[in-house]
């Protein structure tokens, strides 16, 4: 246990607090770049890019492991995903049904460019192993991963893993950059007080349910743990539903627990048993927003120099590929569904991150190019539910049949 005599102590639980703060340390030092830059350079970006430079220098892959925080990330992400529904109000999701289409047509767009121009170039069968993840993340990469593993294809299941490693560092730039322009466009319409300038979004209190069935908690008890546990049944509920529901309907309908969560988050917000941004009044949303980070850490343990080496000029391929293809639908599609290039363009590389960068990144860039509050709220209302149906729309859904379909074609080559 060579950790223990770094942090000069003698047990493994006081050793693993002194790895919870160099952890910390990374996370700090990415908000730090984020703030400076005005979010130019995500913190995801910058703490992943610290991370994998960390763990070819020496740093223990298992920190997450022996620190103990991996436990704890597997839970909060019910969590999270609970906040976030009480982020959503009904009817500003009534339009995202414009978010859906843009993100499906990314993926179409992306599936054929690979196909079609990477294809030839690196090969099709490696252009076919590439939209898995590429197209998403963890599950459509085991799927495709697995058909190439199975037809002896060694070399394009760690392909798949090292795309899976890198598209974050793809993705988040691009979608910062994407929002920055989109929330100062935005910006420029609600400073100017434009008839529009904050649609139906500014006219709906966030604090009042749209559908009150449960009777109002009286103020003296929204206390941080009455807060907690509201939140913490709410997201349980979610998580024993999900195989419920599988069992009632014969497996053919299977939703995702934390897809649960997210839409329990928004039926129970809505009908007034959860409060507006439940995690933030019960002074806990970074607190979780940390943990819940955890697992995009752990990924990067798989990405050895030696692997990035050989496979890179492919990998730099696809992904250039990908970002023309995603631009071209995204010019088509934004102004056909009345959304700018650059809102489009960020849904849709959106399959190059999903959640919880889509959460992260959304409040991210509101707080670095607003001046107050009140701009903030507004621009995180307007780019927020985008983006988180967005990534669901790509990396839950869409990644996932289409990683399927891809399996098929790769196991009958």
């Amino acid at each position: 246990m060579d950790f223990l005599k770094f942090f000069l102590v003698n047990n493994p639980i006081d050793a693993g607090l002194g790895l919870i703060a160099v952890v910390m340390l990374a996370y700090a030092i990415g908000d730090i770049v984020s703030n400076k830059t005005k979010a130019l350079f995500s913190m995801i970006f910058v703490t992943g890019a610290i991370f994998l430079f960390s763990f070819w220098g020496g740093l223990p892959k298992e920190i997450f492991n022996m620190s103990g925080l991996m436990p704890f990330a597997a839970m909060s992400m019910p969590f999270i995903l609970v906040q976030m529904g009480t982020l959503m109000k009904v009817k500003n999701l009534i339009n995202e049904w414009k978010t859906v289409t843009v993100a499906l047509v990314g993926l179409v767009g992306l599936s054929v460019g690979l196909f079609y121009i990477a294809g030839p170039v690196i090969g099709g069968v490696m252009a076919l192993t590439a939209a898995g993840p590429i197209s998403g993340g963890v599950v459509a990469t085991i799927i495709v991963r697995e058909a190439a593993e199975a037809k002896g294809f060694a070399d394009l299941a760690v392909f798949a893993s090292l795309l899976l490693v890198l598209q974050n560092f793809v993705g988040l730039p691009v979608a910062s950059v994407c929002l920055k322009f989109e929330s100062a466009r935005l910006l420029k319409k609600f400073r100017s007080n434009s008839a529009d300038q904050v649609g139906e979004a500014a006219k709906i209190d966030p604090e009042v349910p749209a559908f009150r069935i449960f009777p109002e908690t009286p103020k003296a008890l929204r206390t941080p743990f009455v807060l907690l546990f509201k939140g913490a049944l709410v997201a349980y509920l979610a998580v024993w539903f999900s195989p419920v529901l599988s069992s009632l309907t014969g497996g053919y309908v299977n939703i995702h627990k934390l897809v649960l969560a997210l839409i329990f988050g928004i039926v129970f917000y809505e009908t007034g048993f959860l409060e507006h941004d439940i995690f933030t009044k019960a002074n806990a949303g970074g607190y979780m927003t940390f943990f819940c980070l955890v697992p995009i850490w752990t990924g990067l343990t798989a990405a050895t120099p030696e692997m990035v080496v050989n496979l890179f000029k492919p990998a730099l391929f696809c992904f250039a590929v990908t970002l023309v293809a995603l631009a071209v639908t995204s010019l088509l599609t934004g102004p056909i569904l009345g959304y700018s290039w650059f809102a489009a363009m960020a849904i849709s590389v959106t399959c190059l991150f999903g959640f919880p960068g889509t959460f992260i990144l959304s409040n991210e860039v509101s707080t670095a190019v607003t001046e107050d509050e009140e701009e903030r709220k507004y621009v995180l209302s307007q780019i927020l539910p985008k983006m988180l149906v967005g990534g669901f729309t790509t990396v839950t859904i869409g990644s996932v049949i289409l990683g399927g379909y891809l399996a098929q074609i790769i196991k009958n080559l």
